[in-house]
């Protein structure tokens, strides 16, 4: 369903601003983020050859030229297949079209490699061991233009293991993209108030060149960059403080330890050990009044998948839990419990400059 709006979307898009059905590929880019939205290429293909008319080589040009794929994982047992009759029951004419683009795919490999029915089988679109498969993964590679790992060492591992028989095939089409945190949106435009302090310690060069942070080794034990470094960490607890006073109705100490969770909700990410820390240590600051506690702030924010009943409830026991521990008079300042909603990029703007404990 996404797969199709998104293209109908696009292809009508590009066809209302007047530009040639062949030049879609040149000017639309169509990024598959792992095999979740592996079908693109497919319906990409019946929306080129049924809806528009074109001939089979040209739809599989304009198809290779629009997408790219990322894959995150190098276990074979991750990459995404769907069964051959689920497939065929929901969507028959895409997986027409997935046989004849494996169809012509293996009449390259035959004639490649002639006599090597091992290499066809690797390399086949359809998983033919056990219950028939449609492998996803596979199909994301062979109709993609480019396709990257995310670290140096992934894209290597990638080459060598899951995707060795395809990278001997189309060696150009494999690169590496370094999936890293961008000091331009979290230094530079999240944070101005340490990025003024960093260009008055060694200039404003590593703004463009965040190698040149390594300057700021030389000047780690001068006390007035210390103390540069704290005001504009005060600032930034500040503003949060005065976001979530606005938002929740909750009064936070800027000078307490901002103890920050954000993240997508999931068990295997450990939001509910988190809360369990925090009521441990209510419990333990109401056991033990007169103990000298650092007073601590503990901030979640994050989605939950619509249907994840686990994951909301573990929202909605934070939220439990927050009422009684910022309501508890024996507590005061010493802790205090957050849930920001409706997490985003620029809410994480806010939070993320502000954090003493990540």
């Amino acid at each position: 369903l996404l797969v199709s709006a998104s293209l109908q979307d696009m292809l009508a898009r590009h066809l209302r601003e007047g530009r040639a059905l062949h030049d879609f590929g040149r000017q639309n880019s169509v990024h598959l983020n792992d095999t979740h939205p592996a079908l693109v290429p497919v319906e990409l293909m019946r929306l080129l050859i049924d809806e528009q008319g074109l001939a089979w080589d040209d739809a599989w040009a304009i198809t290779q030229q629009a997408v790219s794929y990322t894959n995150h994982t190098l276990m074979p047992e991750a990459l995404e297949t769907w069964a051959v009759p689920l497939f065929e029951g929901l969507l028959p004419r895409h997986m027409e079209i997935v046989y004849e683009i494996n169809r012509r795919f293996l009449e390259e490999i035959r004639a490649r490699f002639p006599g090597d029915a091992d290499i066809v089988r690797r390399l086949s679109l359809i998983d033919e061991n056990g219950d028939r498969r449609v492998r996803m993964a596979s199909i994301s590679v062979l109709a993609s233009h480019k396709v990257n790992g995310v670290s140096a060492l992934h894209s290597d591992l990638m080459v060598k293991t899951i995707f060795a028989d395809f990278a001997k095939l189309y060696p150009d089409r494999f690169t590496n993209i370094t999936n890293g945190v961008t000091p331009r949106r979290w230094l530079t435009q999240a944070n101005p108030a340490l990025s003024a302090v960093i260009d008055a310690q060694i200039g404003d060069g590593w703004r463009a060149d965040a190698g040149e942070l390594k300057a700021l080794e030389k000047h780690a034990h001068k006390k007035v960059l210390h103390n540069a470094f704290g005001k504009a960490k005060h600032a930034n607890k500040q503003r949060l403080a005065a976001l979530v006073r606005r938002e929740l109705g909750v009064v936070i100490d800027p000078a307490s330890l901002f103890d920050v969770h954000i993240k997508r909700i999931h068990e295997y990410k450990r939001q509910l050990l988190n809360l369990l820390h925090v009521v441990s240590r209510y419990q333990a600051i109401v056991d033990h009044p007169k103990q000298d506690w650092v007073p601590r702030t503990v901030i979640f924010a994050g989605k939950a998948a619509s249907a994840y009943q686990t994951a909301k409830a573990i929202v909605n026991l934070i939220h439990d839990v927050a009422r009684v521990i910022n309501s508890d008079p024996r507590v005061g300042d010493k802790l205090k419990l957050v849930f920001l909603p409706n997490y985003s990029v620029s809410l994480a703007e806010i939070i993320l400059p502000a954090a003493d404990l990540s």
